[in-house]
């Protein structure tokens, strides 16, 4: 398990991350999703073992991971912007890191080349942007570690290739039980794939939960009202967190669950009514609008 415990990050006098506290437990997928500038990429170097925090601290399997090795021969972090030795070509980088990590699967390695039909002597350097992603991933993998970390590992492929890389993630997590922790703005992609979110906004954390639990307890209400003093009933003693209204119609980002706003809308008698699940791209709008990041505020 991945137990962060108030982290926190400076960079001069910039706070990248700012008293972050979750866990990730193992055999999940774990999606990172924030603003941009939240702290994910930062979050995700931490984790690694790459930058060490200012404050807190960070255990993988009750151990610092910061300037310890054996722990880091447990992680393999794909960064956004690749990174591969000069001139090198994809047999340069398995031989690499067939050395670092003793449970390299070199067979595997060059059965994923082939099928991703990857050149094992070409220079990376002539690789595409979504070729040098999937060497990343095919090398994670095939490092067999138990986490891998991935910040925007599904940006700039293409809707095949996206699907083939979150079956071998499934794969590896049934066989092995691999702990993916992904960070992305693609909120979409992580929504058929995460069993657990944690949402980021300014370096800090606004909720860390079970997507299940998450999607049970915010719901979307669009409702026709008979008058302006029913609205106002129904609404009292809600937790409304956005409100939108087009001509008669009202909806309504609220949470609660789904069988307490069910029945204060049977109880309404209202014109029309209709209870909508949210999507993990809708549920993260109406969490950041709560703190002020709001499309209509950039725009102004």
């Amino acid at each position: 398990m991945i137990e962060i415990r108030n982290v926190s990050k400076h960079f001069d006098r910039i706070e990248a991350v700012k008293e972050i506290t979750a866990n990730m437990e193992e055999g999940t997928v774990f999606g990172l999703v924030g603003t941009n500038g939240a702290g994910k990429s930062t979050l995700l170097r931490m984790i690694s073992g790459v930058i060490k925090p200012d404050s807190g601290e960070i255990l993988i399997d009750g151990e610092n991971v910061y300037e310890n090795e054996a722990v880091k021969r447990n992680i393999f972090y794909i960064s956004d912007e690749q990174h591969f030795f000069p001139s090198a070509t994809p047999e340069q980088m398995r031989r690499f890191y067939a050395g670092i990590y003793e449970g390299f699967d070199n067979d595997r390695f060059y059965e994923l080349m082939s099928k991703f039909n990857l050149s094992t002597t070409r220079r990376i350097m002539t690789f595409s942007k979504g070729m040098k992603k999937q060497l990343s991933v095919i090398l994670g993998v095939c490092a067999g570690t138990k986490y891998l970390l991935c910040d925007e590992t599904f940006d700039g492929l293409d809707p095949v290739v996206r699907q083939a890389v979150k079956r071998l993630f499934a794969a590896d997590m049934a066989d092995r039980n691999m702990t993916p922790v992904i960070a992305s703005h693609n909120l979409r992609e992580l929504e058929d794939i995460c069993d657990h979110v944690g949402l980021l906004h300014a370096g800090g954390i606004l909720f860390s939960k079970d997507m299940d639990d998450m999607k049970l307890n915010i719901h979307k209400i669009q409702c026709v009202f008979r008058d302006d003093a029913q609205r106002e009933q129904f609404t009292e003693g809600l937790q409304v967190l956005t409100t939108e209204q087009r001509g008669s119609l009202y909806t309504f980002t609220v949470r609660g669950s789904l069988e307490e706003l069910s029945g204060k809308v049977e109880d309404m008698d209202m014109i029309f009514s209709e209870i909508l699940p949210l999507s993990l791209e809708e549920i993260f709008i109406s969490e950041t609008e709560v703190v002020g990041y709001d499309i209509k505020n950039i725009m102004e």
